[in-house]
């Protein structure tokens, strides 16, 4: 049993719940939500899953459709008031393109992972492992706020993906 693949898998399986999640989302509802609209949750998910597979933050390379100030939900990193709005929305498309990006990320970087290393982010004061854990129930809760919205908007479910 090996400790990495089994994370690459979880990352996976994970991802392709989200992206199912972006799949099957009625376009009226893409773009509903206040302040955090669904294309913008989705957006979330995927940017973080991104850049804490990276080795740190100043290792991190943004995708190549990033656009700057996008990725936080709530308020702007320094204010605690001040909410920013993503105006341009991402497609549908765009999304499952940043997803398979991900998926590349995830193949890439876990079988290398030193699960004993620090996370290689200040602001997340434990190891590689736990980063690992993190990461991948951030990528989770996100995906079920965007299932609930599914649920909700059009009865529509997710599938359960192993």
């Amino acid at each position: 049993m090996n400790t990495n693949d089994i994370i690459g898998r979880q990352y996976h399986s994970s991802l392709k719940m989200l992206e199912k999640a972006i799949e099957l989302c009625p376009k009226e509802l893409w773009l509903q939500g206040s302040p955090n609209r669904y294309w913008h949750i989705a957006y979330h998910a995927l940017f973080y899953t991104h850049f804490y597979l990276a080795p740190s933050e100043g290792d991190f390379l943004a995708w190549h459709r990033h656009r700057t100030g996008y990725n936080p939900l709530g308020p702007a990193p320094g204010s605690s008031t001040e909410i920013r709005v993503a105006e341009v929305p991402y497609t549908q498309a765009e999304l499952r393109e940043y997803a398979e990006f991900c998926h590349g990320e995830i193949d890439r970087r876990t079988p290398s992972l030193d699960l004993e290393a620090p996370s290689g982010f200040y602001w997340l004061p434990f190891t590689k492992l736990e980063l690992q854990f993190y990461n991948i129930r951030h990528l989770a809760h996100h995906t079920g706020q965007l299932s609930e919205r599914l649920r909700s908007h059009a009865n529509i479910g997710l599938p359960w993906v192993r």
